[in-house]
This record gives structure tokens, C-alpha cells and sequence, in this order.
């Protein structure tokens, strides 16, 4: 590309700054999501044993695990890691790509590894049928960019990208320097394109896929789809739009980009008030983000790119968080059961503990601190300060009037605030009602044996202990904790963000 970078194997890759700090922010992402399923969800806790040097110098063995391990179906999936593998090196390689050919290899390595994941529980027909939903639908998004390929090389003669931003400039300076090299033949070729790439990260008006493959796949699942596609794919278009945007005349491509916005932000608020499904609701929550995010790529000013940056980012971990905490509270409600005939009747129960809304009544009462954890993410996508979500807002609503979109930030503006009607009824649901579940009388009353060993593996001691004491395993409360206080003190923290999303759009601009 036209900045400095790292060109390999023939300019099919290409490494850049922002490239290597976004494949090393999927990175963390990836191993934040693989901690639900590298450790087991529930640990036993017993205060008078549970300090640091009693958990080095002594080993306490229990027994009767199946309480501590239930819904930990995933481990006895062998190609798990494997399929991750694929997404994790799809996603990579189409930050970094710089070619046609290898743009469609990346997206469909991403793809498939994905569409395999949905369907991987084999034992639940939701999951299979909506990841069938995805592979069908995801399958016709990849023919238009396979179209969009085909047309920009019979149309450019090259399949470098390189070669297409050249070919760009050369008839923005002259129109008349080939006949072959009309503007409008590339611009119809990356509207065409681009339909492929807004299909995959479910933006509106090629949204219809996404609410019924988030819900009917299992949460674990769920939380790759949302987060890993849509950060590779957003930053491969920032540079295609950065690239090619301010150099044709006339009707531009990145017009399209405008148009999903507005449909984004209109569909993914309207239609998110009539949701019960709580995954359903995230859905058109996602749909209504990618929204903010396509506005920003589509002004493609410095200010606009930087809000973008961490739209983007702050929208990966705020989205982590919230299926983290959906994951958790499922575990949580081991102790518990709800004769609601609504609850009974939920179909794969195992792979999503929590699908509607309703199941969270009361649940403050139940766990205190994952209510408030939930909260506070919850209050970081409405946007009200002084949480991140409020910045990232604010940042591209001000790049919007900066460069005159006012209808389009009357838009945003109008649908966050009709948008908060359907998150705060999740908070009400929590904080507002009694909760509906009581204490299993098969497990209040069941007594767990346990041995502590020391480090010459001799007993110490025999200890029995309650289902009391089973809680939420450290991997996940730790991850929680971090991810809902840098939430929540981000106006504290802000200047290394700001000051790396600066840096990062200054050298995309040459500065």
C-alpha cells in the first residue's frame, strides 16, 4: 500500500501498524473467549483454606464433581481448538491482506471455520439448524465478493490492490488517460464488493441471517461470531475505503456505506424493542453498533478514523463482556430452579442456560455482583456517561456534524436514545421484580466430601462442605472484573487509548 510497511510473499500480505495492533488485539481477544472452555466453570471455596499459600503448599481434592462440572459439554469436543485455529488465521491474514485472491481465501478460511463451529454440538438441532442458516447465507455473501473480484480484475487487469489504488488515482487525475479505466467500472465492482463484506458482519438491510443464528447457536459460540468476523473485516475495509474514497468523482462506492448506516441504526433499534430473546435483542443491539461504526468508516476524516479505531475496540470488549457474564450466569444457577412452564419448555437448555429475558427476573437478589457487572455493560451500549460507550459515541457523532452528516447524527442521536428503552427493560427485569427461582431441596441438602493433601501428598485433613460452597471459577470472575472496571473507569484511563488510536491514524494519513 501506499504507507510505510512490510510487503511478503509477492505483496499478497501486507504489514502495516495497524494491521499488527489489530492482530494482536484478536489475539486477546481469542484467549479471553478460549478461558470458557480451557477451565472448568465452578471451583469450590472454602474461606479457611483458600489463601495463597494454602493453594501452593496444599492440594484439596473433592469428590462428586458432577455439580462442580455441569454444562461442561465442550470438553469433550476434540476439533474445538482446531476450528478456532482457522477463524483466528482467517481473521489475521485479511487485515493484513493486500490482494484479491488472497482476500477471498482469508474470508472463507474465516468463513467456514465459523459456519463449522455453529454446528459443532452435534446433539442440538437449534445449533444445527442455525448454522446451516449461516453456511447457506454466508455462502451467497461470498459469491458477491467473488463477483466483486472477478469484476475489478476484468475491469483493473490486476488482482493486486496496490495496483487498484494507482488505477484510481491515475483516473481521478485524468479521465481521459485510458478509455479501460472509467471510474464508474471500479466503483460498480466495489459496491458489489462491499454488499459481500456488510453480509458478513450482519449490517443492515443483509442483517436478516444474524438474530437467528446468534440465537439458536450456543452462547460459547456466539460470542466468535460477534466479536472475531466483524474486527477483521471492518479493518480491511477502513483500508479499502481509506484507499480508494477520495479519489473519484462523482458517485462513489462509500455512498453504499452511508446508506447501511442509516438502515443499521433505524432496523437495529425498531425492531430490537419487539425482542424477548435475549440473544435476539443483542443481535439487532450489534446491528444497531455497526450502524455508528459504518458511519465513521464512511467519512474517512482523520477525527472520523480515530473514532472508528475505538468504536471498534471498545465495542469488541464491551460485546465480550456481556456474553461472558450471559455464560456465567448460566453456571451460577446451578443451585436453583424455576418452575416457570416458559422455562421448562426452553429447548437446549445445556449450550444456553439463558435465552430470554425474563429468565434474569430478580437476579440481583440471586448474585449482586454479576447483576451490577451486567449493568454497567449494559449502560455503556445505551451510552450514558461517564462509561466508554459514551466516548465512543459522542467521537463519531462528532466527526459526523465536523463533516456535515447532521441528518445522519440526528439519526444516531434519536435511535440511541429510542434504543435505551429496550436495554434498560433488561435492567428492570434484574433490579425491579422478585426472583422466580428457588433453592433445589436435592442440592441444599447434599454433602460434599473433600481431602486436603499436602505437598508430600499426605492427607491433612477430611472436610465436608455444601453446595454453598461452590462458586463462579477465577478465570472467568477475573476476566469480568477487569473488563467491566476498564468499562467503568475508562474517563480515568483514557489517554493511552486516545493517544494510540492518534498515532495509528496519523501514520494511515502520512502525517
Amino acid at each position: 500500500m501506499l504507507t510505510k510497511g512490510l510487503g511478503l510473499h509477492g505483496g499478497l500480505i501486507y504489514v502495516t501498524n495497524i494491521t499488527q495492533i489489530f492482530q494482536i488485539f484478536i489475539f486477546i481477544i481469542s484467549i479471553l473467549i478460549l478461558q470458557l472452555t480451557s477451565f472448568y466453570p465452578r471451583k469450590v471455596w472454602i474461606p479457611e483454606y483458600s489463601s495463597l499459600q494454602q493453594q501452593i503448599v496444599n492440594t484439596f481434592v473433592y469428590y462428586k464433581t458432577k455439580i462442580i462440572n455441569k454444562m461442561g459439554e465442550q470438553f469433550k469436543i476434540i476439533e474445538y481448538p482446531l476450528i478456532l485455529l482457522f477463524i483466528i488465521t482467517g481473521a489475521t491474514f485479511l487485515i493484513s491482506t493486500n490482494d484479491l485472491v488472497s482476500i477471498f481465501l482469508s474470508i472463507e478460511l474465516q468463513s467456514y471455520g465459523l459456519y463449522l463451529l455453529s454446528t459443532i454440538y452435534r446433539n442440538s438441532e437449534l445449533a444445527t439448524t442455525g448454522g446451516l442458516i449461516y453456511f447457506l447465507l454466508g455462502g451467497l455473501s461470498s459469491c458477491f465478493i467473488l463477483l466483486g473480484t472477478a469484476l475489478l480484475y476484468a475491469n483493473s487487469g490486476t488482482t493486486n490492490m496496490d495496483g487498484l489504488y494507482i488505477i484510481t488515482s491515475i483516473s481521478e487525475i485524468n479521465d481521459n488517460y485510458n478509455t479501460w479505466y472509467q471510474s464508474y467500472y471500479i466503483n460498480i465492482a466495489l459496491l458489489i464488493f462491499s454488499v459481500g463484506f456488510l453480509f458478513k458482519v450482519s449490517a443492515a438491510p443483509f442483517h436478516f441471517w444474524s438474530p437467528d443464528v446468534y440465537d439458536a447457536i450456543p452462547t460459547i459460540v456466539t460470542t466468535f461470531v460477534a466479536i472475531i468476523a466483524k474486527i477483521s473485516i471492518f479493518i480491511f475495509l477502513l483500508e479499502l475505503v481509506y484507499y480508494t474514497s477520495n479519489y473519484f468523482s462523482g458517485y462513489n462506492w462509500t455512498f453504499s456505506l452511508l446508506a447501511s448506516s442509516l438502515l443499521s441504526l433505524i432496523i437495529g433499534t425498531v425492531v430490537g424493542l419487539t425482542q424477548f430473546r435475549i440473544k435476539r435483542l443483542l443481535a439487532y443491539s450489534t446491528i444497531s453498533h455497526v450502524g455508528f461504526i459504518l458511519l465513521a468508516l464512511s467519512i474517512s476524516s482523520i477525527e472520523s478514523i480515530q473514532a472508528f479505531i475505538f468504536y471498534l475496540v471498545q465495542y469488541s470488549i464491551s460485546n465480550l463482556n456481556i456474553f461472558i457474564i450471559l455464560i456465567a450466569i448460566g453456571f451460577s444457577l446451578y443451585y436453583y430452579i424455576n418452575d416457570n412452564e416458559e422455562n421448562i419448555e426452553l429447548l437446549d437448555k445445556n449450550n444456553s442456560p439463558i435465552q430470554l429475558i425474563s429468565q434474569l427476573k430478580g437476579y440481583f437478589y440471586i448474585n449482586p455482583l454479576l447483576a451490577l457487572s451486567l449493568s454497567i455493560t449494559i449502560f455503556s451500549f445505551v451510552g450514558i456517561p461517564p462509561l466508554i460507550g459514551f466516548f465512543a459515541k459522542q467521537m463519531v457523532l462528532s466527526a459526523a456534524l465536523d463533516n456535515g452528516y447532521i441528518f445522519l447524527s440526528f439519526v444516531a442521536i434519536l435511535t440511541s436514545v429510542i434504543g435505551a428503552v429496550y436495554y434498560l427493560n433488561i435492567i428492570k427485569e434484574i433490579f425491579f421484580y422478585s426472583s422466580e427461582y428457588k433453592i433445589n431441596p436435592l442440592i441444599k441438602n447434599l454433602n460434599l466430601k473433600g481431602t486436603i493433601y499436602n505437598s508430600s501428598n499426605k492427607i491433612i485433613k477430611s472436610i465436608n462442605f455444601s453446595s454453598k460452597n461452590v462458586i463462579i471459577s477465577s478465570p472467568m470472575t477475573i476476566t469480568i472484573s477487569i473488563i467491566t472496571l476498564i468499562i467503568l473507569l475508562f474517563m480515568f484511563m483514557n489517554k493511552e487509548w486516545l493517544s494510540m488510536g492518534t498515532i495509528l491514524v496519523q501514520f494511515l494519513f502520512n502525517y
